[in-house]
């Protein structure tokens, strides 16, 4: 006997003995193997790939009891319709799924109903994955193919159920079509995939986007949807595989109507991007009343801060000098109570030995006086400190030199601070401390290939959250020193108009976003690590 099948005699052997003593072991049955087998589709009335179909309802026999999950979200239609279909069980197990067409079909189309992950068996909940029921309303079942990649234009991952649609270029399509008509075929990459396949398809040309699609309706909303495009068109037949980008937009120039946050402080509320605004008090404001307009940090968002006084109302007029735009408002006075100044400092107990240590102010500060200011290490030696007030962001920065394995004390003493009302503060103290450079690790990131200057270096952690960031215009090495023990991803933007951030894409002036690539795989840091990446980019 050859010494292959002695050797499979052998296994067979210890398989038999070992059930047969699986047989002979007295207990409670266990139930047996799990079943990891989907539900197979036996029949379809009408079936699968019929033409010049007619039916209003459609029905599938399954081998085992079914049930749907999520169908809403995985069940998509080419071309959509008008109105969802209804389809059961809802809420029950069947041998059986009975869809519903509610719409009047279009003639001499190939719809495509693609199931996604919805229809899984009642015990296990196993999918029978991306079932698909094409039919023809004509005499022939359209054939075509494209297929492609979404990924996310700034971040690593790309977001789960994203439409893929095509709109075919006739004499109604225009470039505002996507903002208002559902596409002629449309698929969807569910939440396992981020490759497409649209298929079915008939000759013709057509423009391909890829969409967010956070209100389900089939078209863009500039203001919630994320949209990738190519710009050139997709001629049918064809073998290109397409790479679409997703981006939000920066949406149009709205202003929201301004109210009451606090006593003295009203918001105004915009999108639009930096759009330069000028807010004018049209009601007279007694001349011993102070008033402020700062940009709030965080978002999109004017305040108005004004000193107190009585008054029922006051009219605003916001201009808007980019667009030549104009808007009144009256707003109306409100009881609330006025803010008291709250100061957050950026570190609490430890700090870096890179990062730098700042006190925000949710009041606009308007004086700070740094003989009011005393740093101390543990040996209470004084430290030399520089601060700066910056009225952007609102906040102070203290910068001082930052030796290992030290404890250091501020002390802010009253007077610190001046806040657009008047008030200051009270006595503050922190304490920090460093670590020694053996609880850190440091990275250098050689880069290689094909590079465009400017760049900006982004070190990230696995969220995604920044952590460090180096702008590059020649090629040199960088150096990350210092981090802290964990894993970390290194994004790269290409600033290709040197404004020193990433701008997104917009689709109607046929702009892409800045190119973003990540470094292909996860970086851990260890305590005392000194590690050497390199990073090729290519074209």
């Amino acid at each position: 006997m050859p010494r292959i099948q002695r050797i499979l005699s052998f296994f067979f052997l210890i398989a038999v003995v070992l059930a047969a003593l699986q047989c002979a072991r007295r207990g409670s049955p266990t139930g047996g193997p799990k079943d990891n087998t989907p539900p197979v589709l036996l029949k379809a009335e009408p079936e699968n790939l019929t033409t010049e179909f007619k039916a209003k309802k459609i029905r599938l026999y399954f081998d085992e009891y079914i049930k749907l999950e999520d169908i809403q979200n995985q069940l998509i239609v080419s071309p959509p319709l008008k109105y969802n279909p209804e389809v059961t069980p809802q809420g029950g197990a069947r041998k059986y799924v009975e869809i519903t067409l509610k719409d009047t079909l279009l003639e001499n189309t190939t719809y495509t109903l693609n199931f996604g992950q919805g229809i899984v068996d009642n015990n296990e909940g196993n999918p029978n994955s991306f079932l698909t029921y094409v039919f023809s309303t004509g005499t022939y079942i359209d054939s075509l193919t494209v297929s492609g990649v979404v990924k996310d234009a700034f971040n690593n991952k790309a977001d789960e159920f994203i439409s893929v649609m095509l709109y075919e270029i006739d004499t109604a399509y225009n470039d505002s079509t996507v903002y208002n008509k559902p596409p002629n075929y449309i698929t969807n990459t569910l939440d396992s995939t981020i490759i497409f396949q649209l298929k079915y398809l008939k000759a013709g040309k057509y423009a391909i986007f890829a969409l967010k699609d956070e209100s389900k309706n089939n078209v863009f909303d500039q203001n919630t949807d994320k949209i990738g495009f190519i710009d050139d068109t997709v001629s049918l037949p064809t073998d290109t595989v397409f790479l679409l980008n997703l981006f939000k937009e920066i949406p149009n120039y709205s202003l929201k109507t301004p109210n009451y946050a606090a006593a003295n402080k009203i918001i105004f509320g915009y999108s639009g991007g930096n759009e330069k605004l000028d807010i004018e008090a049209l009601t007279e404001i007694p001349d011993s009343i102070s008033t402020l307009v700062v940009k709030d940090p965080e978002k999109d968002t004017l305040n108005y801060w004004f000193t107190p006084f009585e008054i029922d109302s006051i009219i605003f007029k916001v201009t808007n000098e980019n667009l030549k735009k104009i808007d009144t408002f009256t707003v109306k006075t409100r009881k609330l109570v006025a803010d008291s100044v709250m100061l957050t400092p950026s570190h609490r107990n430890t700090i870096n030995f890179a990062d730098e240590f700042y006190i925000t102010s949710n009041i606009p500060i308007v004086a700070m006086d740094t003989t009011r200011i005393a740093i101390f290490n543990k040996d209470t030696i004084a430290v030399n400190f520089k601060a700066k007030l910056d009225t952007t962001k609102n906040r102070m920065s203290l910068d001082f030199e930052k030796e290992a394995d030290e404890k250091y004390y501020l002390n802010l003493l009253p007077y610190f601070i001046t806040d657009f009302f008047g008030a200051t503060n009270d006595t503050i103290n922190y304490r920090l401390s460093t670590g020694g450079y053996a609880d850190f690790g440091s990275l250098r990131l050689n880069l290689a290939g094909e590079i465009t200057y400017p760049i900006i270096v982004q070190l990230t952690d696995e969220k995604e959250k920044l952590y460090r960031e180096i702008y590059v215009s020649e090629a040199t090495a960088l150096d990350f020193n210092t981090l802290k023990p964990g894993n970390y991803l290194i994004r790269i933007i290409f600033d290709s108009n040197s404004n020193g951030i990433w701008d997104t894409g917009n689709y109607l002036k046929k702009i892409q976003p800045e190119r973003v690539i990540y470094y292909p795989s996860v970086i851990e840091m260890r305590a005392n690590w000194e590690k050497i990446e390199t990073f090729t980019i290519l074209d």
